[in-house]
């Protein structure tokens, strides 16, 4: 039972740095848009806790935030929480199955990226399809990759170094 309660907790802080992170750069939304800081807490609550509870966690940030906020913006915020909840739930589930390696951490972390980035797209590409809009390869490439460079690179460089120091002060849910 108290592994339910860790993980509720750590998901909860984990939630709030969501709502609160973009804060400090969303003062200019390209800032925001390129280093991604709702990503972080949803990949570090899919390595401590789950990915059940990453999923949770990175499919309901940007819904909360959005109704608290009016950020991120409709219908954006649809795909993002597809997005941020295949992060959590692929990290969680592959570091869980792949063990607790700095080898298995770079894979975990790495696939949820690309995976998120896909089902990002694909959302995007439903909600404008439905929207009667498009969603060509061009906006999907601008927007997964070309302007998320610098959030990308944070994600591989930051991530990894907190889940390991976590990990080394005995922070974890399970």
């Amino acid at each position: 039972m108290k592994y339910s309660v860790k993980k509720l907790v750590y998901s909860a802080m984990c939630l709030a740095l969501c709502l609160v992170l973009p804060f400090l750069t969303g003062q200019i939304p390209e800032v925001g848009a390129m280093l991604l800081p709702m990503h972080l807490p949803v990949l570090l609550c899919g390595f401590l806790c789950g990915g059940g509870w990453g999923a949770l966690v990175g499919f309901t940030a940007p819904l909360l935030r959005h109704l608290i906020f009016s950020m991120p913006p409709m219908p954006g915020c649809i795909s993002m929480a597809f997005e941020l909840a295949a992060y959590g739930l692929v990290v969680g589930l592959l570091y869980k199955r792949l063990g607790k390696s700095v080898k298995s951490l770079y894979i975990s972390l790495l696939s949820a990226m690309v995976l998120g980035r896909l089902v990002w797209g694909a959302a995007q590409m439903l909600i404008m399809g439905l929207n009667g809009g498009s969603f060509p390869l061009s906006a999907f490439v601008a927007g997964a990759v070309t302007s998320a460079i610098p959030g990308i690179v944070l994600q591989l460089v930051l991530v990894p170094i907190l889940v390991r120091a976590l990990e080394k002060a005995s922070v974890k849910a399970e």
